[in-house]
C-alpha cells in the first residue's frame, strides 16, 4: 500500500495496527525459560501511555515546515532506545558469548551515534545549531572510531575487570555522532536524515537478535534496508557519493562564504503582469521548494491551480527528489492541500515537458533549478540532476530575497532573459495572484 500515495495512508494504518498487535502479543504472551509471564504491567503500560501522549501531541501540533525536525527527533529516540537496551542487557550478564557480545556492542554504538547525530540534525533543521568544523576534524573522527574498536576488543577479553569500558564506549559513540553531523551542511540534510534512519533500523534489529524477537528483528532490518536504499537514491539525485556527502560539508556556512558573486542583472515583474502571463498560458508547471513550505503556502498554491484550470489552463507540478528538507517533503506538503497525485511529476517526467511549457512558476526553490549544475564545471553542484526549467518559454521565480539556497551559490537562472523575479512571501504572492486573475 505504501507504493502509491493514494493508498499510503491506509498502508500506514495497517502497519500501525500490526505493530500494536506485535507489542500486545509480546507483553501478554511472553514467557521466560521457566514459563513465567511478565508481571510489571504498570511500568510497561505507564511508559506506553506517556510515550503515546507525547508522540500524539507532538504530531498533532507540528507544522509541515517542521516535519523534518520531528522525523529527526523521533528517529533519535529510536536510536537511544536501542542503546539503552544494550546497556540493560550488558548489566544482566556476567559472561557473554562472542555473537551476543557483538550484537550488544553494535546496538550500543550504532544506536548512540544515531541518537547524537539525529539531535544535531534536529538542531540544524530548526536553526538552533550552526555548522561546526575545525581543522583535522576527520582525523578526530577516525581516532574516535579506532578508540571505540580497541576498547571493544579489550572489553571482550577482560569483561570482569574492565566493565566500565562499556560506558566509555557509550560516551565515545555519542561524541562521534555529534562530530559526525556537525560539519555537514544544510544541502545534505536529506541524505543525513536517511542515513541516520538506517542506523536506527540496524540498531533496532540488534535488539531483535538479543531477544529472539522476530517482529523487532524484521522491522529493524526493513527500516535499515529502506534507509540505506533511500540514502543511495538521494546521493544519486545529487550526483554525489556518500563519502563526499559525509566529508564534503556541502552547503555549510564555510562553503557559502565564497560563492556569492552576482552574475548579471535581474528583471522584476509586478503581480498584475505575472497574473496576465499565467492567465493566458496554455501549460504551466509549478516547481515547489522550501520557500513554499516556510510560507505555509500549499493551500494558496492549490487555490491558484484550481482557478487557472477553471480557465482552461493545464497545471502540473515538477518535484525534484531532494527539494525541501527531507525526502518526499514537497509531496507530503502538497498532499496536505489535496493536490491530486497525478499532477505531481517526477524530475525525469517534468524535464521531458518543460520545452513545451508556456510558464514555469518557481516557488521558493533554488539549487534544484540552477542551470550551473549542467554547464559550470567549477560549481559545487556540477553534475547534480536538476529541473530543466530554463527550457520553458517563460520563467517566473518567487523568492523573498536574492539570498542563495542551501548550496550557498548564486543561481544563474535568475539572470536569464527568460526569467522574471517576483519577490515576496509565497503565500501572500499566490493569494494576490489569485485575486488578480479573478479580476481579469
Amino acid at each position: 500500500m505504501l507504493s502509491h500515495p493514494e493508498k499510503a495512508r491506509r498502508g500506514n494504518l495497517v502497519a500501525a495496527f500490526g505493530m500494536t498487535l506485535a507489542i500486545l502479543a509480546t507483553i501478554f504472551l511472553y514467557t521466560d525459560d521457566e514459563g513465567n509471564r511478565l508481571k510489571n504491567y504498570v511500568w510497561i503500560f505507564g511508559g506506553i501511555a506517556i510515550g503515546a501522549l507525547i508522540g500524539t501531541i507532538a504530531a498533532k501540533k507540528v507544522k509541515m515546515t517542521a516535519m523534518p525536525e520531528m522525523v529527526s527527533m523521533f528517529n533519535g529516540m529510536g536510536g537511544i532506545c536501542a542503546a539503552l537496551i544494550s546497556i540493560v542487557e550488558f548489566n544482566h550478564l556476567n559472561t557473554i558469548p562472542l555473537f551476543q557480545f557483538i550484537i550488544i556492542l553494535a546496538g550500543l554504538i550504532i544506536g548512540s551515534i544515531s541518537f547524537a547525530g539525529s539531535m544535531v540534525a534536529w538542531g540544524k533543521l530548526n536553526g538552533n545549531i550552526k555548522d561546526f568544523a575545525f581543522k583535522g576534524q576527520h582525523i578526530v573522527n577516525m581516532a574516535l572510531l579506532l578508540a571505540i574498536g580497541m576498547l571493544s576488543v579489550v572489553l571482550f577479553f577482560h569483561l570482569t575487570g574492565y566493565g566500565y569500558f562499556f560506558y566509555v564506549i557509550f560516551v565515545l559513540s555519542l561524541l562521534y555522532g555529534l562530530f559526525f553531523v556537525f560539519p555537514i551542511g544544510g544541502a545534505d540534510m536529506p541524505v543525513v536524515i536517511s542515513l541516520l534512519n538506517s542506523f536506527t533500523g540496524i540498531a533496532a534489529a540488534c535488539g531483535g537478535f538479543l531477544y529472539d524477537n522476530k517482529v523487532m528483528l524484521t522491522g529493524g532490518i526493513l527500516v535499515g534496508a529502506a534507509g540505506t536504499l533511500l540514502t543511495i537514491l538521494m546521493c544519486k539525485a545529487m550526483n554525489r557519493s556518500l563519502a563526499n556527502v559525509l566529508i564534503g560539508s556541502f552547503g555549510s556556512t564555510k562553503t557559502r562564504e565564497g560563492n556569492l558573486s552576482v552574475q548579471g542583472t535581474i528583471k522584476e515583474v509586478l503581480i498584475s503582469d505575472a497574473a496576465v502571463v499565467l492567465n493566458y498560458a496554455n501549460k504551466i508547471m509549478i516547481v515547489p521548494g522550501y520557500g513554499l513550505a516556510v510560507a505555509q503556502a500549499q493551500h494558496a498554491c492549490h487555490e491558484l491551480e484550481k482557478l487557472l484550470e477553471s480557465k482552461g489552463v493545464e497545471v502540473r507540478y515538477a518535484i525534484h527528489p531532494v527539494a525541501g528538507r527531507m525526502p518526499g517533503h514537497m509531496n507530503v506538503l502538497l498532499a496536505e492541500a489535496d493536490v491530486p497525485y497525478e499532477k505531481l511529476l517526477e524530475m525525469e517526467q517534468a524535464n521531458d515537458l518543460f520545452r513545451g511549457t508556456d510558464v514555469v512558476l518557481v516557488l521558493g526553490a533554488n539549487d534544484v533549478v540552477n542551470p550551473a549544475a549542467k554547464n559550470d564545471s567549477s560549481s559545487p553542484i556540477y553534475g547534480m540532476p536538476v529541473l530543466d526549467v530554463e527550457l520553458a518559454k517563460t520563467v517566473i521565480v518567487n523568492k523573498r530575497s536574492m539570498k542563495p539556497g542551501y548550496a550557498g551559490i548564486e543561481n544563474e537562472l535568475f539572470f536569464s532573459p527568460k526569467t522574471s523575479m517576483l519577490f515576496g512571501d509565497a503565500k501572500k504572492v499566490l493569494q494576490d495572484l489569485t485575486t488578480e486573475i479573478k479580476s481579469l
